[in-house]
């Protein structure tokens, strides 16, 4: 499958239907997702990313079918990891001396992920590249959200090439934004930038100001995956940089992980003691151990406040609280508050460790956490409402 965006770009990727599952099992994929890569024809012809390993011997079949892989003159890798670079090693068999205009970051992953020598050629922010009547721009994207990230932008047509920066995964072959439905589209943005980007906000806001102080004209984003941004692309400019300002609504996430649903009972009385103080905030629960953790950690994403329940088990915490207290830390959340509530029987270790881990993921704590002793009665119910708005008053 192939499919013309403009006149001079065709989009050669691979739509990926059946994918759940991605970074391993690390982020959920509800909606599939694709591998976008383009190709470029003008004077000279120049192939921009190619798809994952599993697709690459498909990926050049449908290419040669596209073109005479003769005929490309240029490749360039806009980033390196493999469900962009994987279709490399096979088309490369084919065209082994064609140059990879790529970063000098990716050169070495390259190497690491292929042990191949082929014809790089190491470019920077501010190099460009003619095609003939188009003329190619790289902009160095480090750390978005990968060392060898980068951006290529193309006059004329004023196309950026975003690779996942502006990104998400939501496989359709409607291909444009304006044709999807748009709620289930910016769920998938927000989650994506959530789940990945969140650790590098303040990059993420210094490298789109100095692309608009570039003040290059911009009428299509290109990313390599999902859908492609040309109606009001800026549109998605504009909400990386609200959500990469510390981002919050008003929202409190509560999340548990229970045995026995004693640890539950304490987040439902909690939730009504927040309900109790402030009528209108919105208030999300999820028991960690069931729900989709990357849905979980968007929320979180959203809110104003985490409050993290567990019971208590071996001296420690549930499993996958634990895993979902990594994740907090990893994402580095920032201007956001942390509570610590939960159930025990005999030692109760578990309220203290949660707390420490919030507190060491950058959350402001408030309170010093809420434990009760086996199932909560009437009276632990009321200490659990009690603790619900004293967590609303704090925010």
């Amino acid at each position: 499958m192939s499919l013309k965006l403009t006149d001079s770009v065709t989009w050669v990727g691979k739509i990926d239907w059946a994918l759940e599952k991605f970074h391993g099992e690390e982020y959920s994929t509800f909606k599939g997702s694709s591998y976008n890569s383009y190709l470029v024809r003008d004077e000279k012809t120049v192939l921009i990313d190619t798809v994952y390993g599993p697709y690459g011997a498909e990926f050049v079949a449908n290419l040669e079918r596209e073109i005479d892989l003769s005929k490309i003159d240029y490749i360039i890798m806009n980033h390196c990891e493999v469900d962009h670079s994987g279709g490399l090693p096979e088309l490369m068999r084919r065209i082994p001396d064609v140059p990879i205009y790529c970063s000098a970051q990716a050169v070495n992953i390259l190497k690491g992920y292929y042990h191949a020598d082929w014809n790089y050629k190491v470019v920077k922010s501010g190099d460009t590249l003619s095609l003939g009547e188009k003329t190619l721009s790289f902009v160095s994207a480090p750390m978005l959200h990968w060392p060898d990230s980068m951006f290529t932008y193309m006059d004329k047509e004023n196309v950026l090439f975003s690779n996942d920066a502006f990104g998400h995964h939501f496989a359709s072959d409607l291909m444009f934004n304006d044709l999807v439905g748009q709620d289930e589209l910016m769920h998938e943005c927000i989650k994506y930038y959530a789940n990945i980007l969140t650790p590098f906000n303040k990059l993420v806001t210094k490298k789109i100001k100095e692309i608009v102080a570039m003040e290059l004209p911009l009428d299509f984003i290109f990313p390599s995956h999902g859908i492609m941004w040309r109606e009001n692309p800026l549109q998605i400019v504009q909400k990386y940089l609200e959500w990469a300002d510390d981002y919050q609504e008003d929202q409190i996430t509560i999340i548990y992980d229970t045995m026995w649903n004693s640890t539950r009972d304490m987040a439902e009385a909690i939730a009504s003691g927040i309900r109790q103080q402030n009528k209108d905030i919105a208030i999300k629960i999820y028991n960690v151990g069931q729900r989709d953790k990357n849905e979980v950690l968007m929320e979180i994403f959203r809110s104003k406040m985490v409050v993290a329940g567990c019971s208590t088990i071996n001296k420690g915490i549930l499993f996958h609280m634990a895993g979902m207290l990594e994740m907090i830390h990893g994402l580095s959340f920032k201007n956001k508050k942390g509570a610590a509530f939960g159930s025990y029987g005999w030692s109760g270790e578990s309220v203290k460790m949660v707390a420490d881990s919030l507190e060491k993921s950058g959350l402001e704590m408030v309170g010093d956490g809420l434990k009760v002793l086996w199932k909560p009665d009437s009276a632990a119910k009321e200490e659990c409402e009690a603790y619900g708005r004293l967590l609303a008053e704090s925010l």
